[in-house]
């Protein structure tokens, strides 16, 4: 299947008719439907797929002679996530994770086997727009994340990580590090769309990332209440006699001379 057929039967999945954008939101019906499209994906090409205990998707395509042996050699893998923020493009995970379907149709087009493990994968709650932590899915595999905190993640409903995986049929008492799984992964690269102009500047289709920024999020608390941007008083006035700021003075100047000028 090309790259465009694929990526076609994957684009109105969650896509808002209002906005164009898409709400890709971990565990509610549009993201049961992508989960759908890729182990439909990963059936259509005989891959051996399966969710983690973390609610990550993964399809794996095993060497002739390695799909039940304990020895398999260690895996590449490759691919992103389907969740979005709100009103999300349709390239921002994604494109990572049907260009990796794509690239196997394509090894397997020009008869190319792989020596090891090819993986496929697509990380759970990656964006954090949910429940308001990011990489989720993958903090929890690595164990950079307590898995009690990570269950007890609220959404603006209230309702918890935890809940969300029970309802979508999934365990949350097994959330947690995946230590065999991680050491049964060589190499993991990502194909993911620019997020800034870079690449355009300097007429390049694809660059290669050494580094990326950490990614945080922080809890604000203003206090104060609503009023109006042009109108409300400050705290302390100002004096009602100079000095003014010349940016202040210009003005009254300038009205005190038309005024004289229609005299």
């Amino acid at each position: 299947m090309s790259f465009a057929a694929l990526w076609e039967s994957l684009l109105p999945v969650g896509r808002d008719s209002g906005t164009g954008g898409y709400r890709r939101f971990s565990w509610t019906p549009a993201d049961a439907e992508c989960r759908r499209w890729f182990m439909k994906s990963a059936e259509e090409r005989k891959l051996r797929a399966d969710t983690d205990r973390n609610g990550n998707l993964w399809a794996w395509w095993d060497p002739p002679g390695t799909a039940d042996s304990g020895a398999r050699p260690a895996a590449v893998v490759t691919g992103s996530h389907l969740d979005s923020v709100p009103d999300g493009g349709a390239f921002d995970g994604p494109l990572g994770v049907v260009t990796a379907f794509a690239a196997i149709d394509l090894m397997r087009e020009h008869g190319q086997v792989p020596a090891r493990p090819l993986g496929v994968a697509a990380f759970c709650e990656e964006e954090g727009a949910r429940f308001g932590v990011a990489c989720l899915g993958s903090r929890l595999l690595a164990g950079s994340i307590e898995p009690g905190r990570a269950g007890g993640l609220r959404d603006r409903d209230g309702i918890t990580f935890a809940e969300a995986m029970t309802a979508a049929g999934r365990n949350p008492a097994a959330i947690g590090p995946d230590p065999g799984l991680v050491a049964g992964i060589a190499a993991y690269v990502e194909l993911h769309i620019e997020q800034g102009r870079a690449l355009a500047d300097v007429d390049a289709a694809i660059g290669v990332a050494e580094r990326i920024w950490p990614h945080g999020r922080w809890r604000l608390t203003f206090t104060g209440r609503a009023d109006h941007a042009g109108t409300t008083r400050r705290g302390a006035p100002l004096p009602s006699k100079g000095p003014w700021p010349r940016s202040a003075r210009w003005p009254r100047s300038r009205a005190r001379s038309t005024r004289s000028a229609r005299r």
